[in-house]
């Protein structure tokens, strides 16, 4: 079908995607600004070992997966995996399912945008509502069960510290995000939204 005068043609969005390197570029900037905002966090408000009560980091985290998808997600996963992790002292085979709390506290914000068609831009109260619950809330108790859970597991704490560990994380992650998370979407995703890396699905 010829597109008419205006329109592109029928099923083109007309959206131009970046090259993938572009991606790839944007995934190493979010792993390196995750990892070093990581280490500083569990390093300046260390509660016990990979645990920060002050992990300002999450609330970016969150922020860059509704930004840029899979991409803000996966580079979660690796800025804890190297900042909060490995740089913290905590060794590589608990750090590589430990991490995935960071994934987790991510992803299910993530997965709900997407799914119930939120804008991150916090337009109405039902997306306030859905960053609140998914962003603030849920992820973070997942999160922070993940990872108490796993560091024991792991021998990194003993399993009677397991709650205060939770605690700690949950609630300073909470504050974090509940500060931090709806402020900046509301501010700056606007202007984000402009930029050709934004990304409206999963991956592109």
């Amino acid at each position: 079908m010829e597109a008419t005068e205006g329109h592109p043609p029928a099923g083109v969005t007309g959206r131009k995607y970046p090259p993938f390197a572009l991606y790839l570029g944007l995934f190493f900037l979010l792993l390196c600004v995750n990892t070093l905002l990581a280490k500083f966090a569990v390093f300046s408000f260390a509660f016990g070992p990979g645990i920060s009560s002050f992990y300002i980091v999450v609330a970016l985290m969150v922020v860059f997966a509704l930004w840029f998808g899979m991409w803000g997600a996966v580079a979660a996963y690796g800025g804890c995996f190297v900042g909060a992790g490995l740089l913290s002292g905590i060794p590589a085979d608990v750090s590589l399912y430990w991490s995935l709390a960071d994934f987790w506290q991510v992803l299910i914000p993530l997965v709900a945008f997407r799914c119930l068609s939120a804008d991150p831009a916090l337009r109405n109260r039902r997306d306030i509502a859905i960053v609140l619950v998914f962003g603030v809330l849920l992820n973070n108790i997942c999160g922070a069960l993940w990872g108490s859970a796993t560091l024991a597991l792991g021998g990194i704490i003993p399993w009677n510290t397991i709650g205060s560990a939770f605690i700690a994380w949950w609630l300073g992650n909470c504050i974090v995000c509940l500060i931090l998370v709806p402020t900046i979407l509301y501010i700056f995703t606007p202007l984000v939204r402009t930029h050709e890396l934004f990304i409206e699905t999963w991956w592109t």
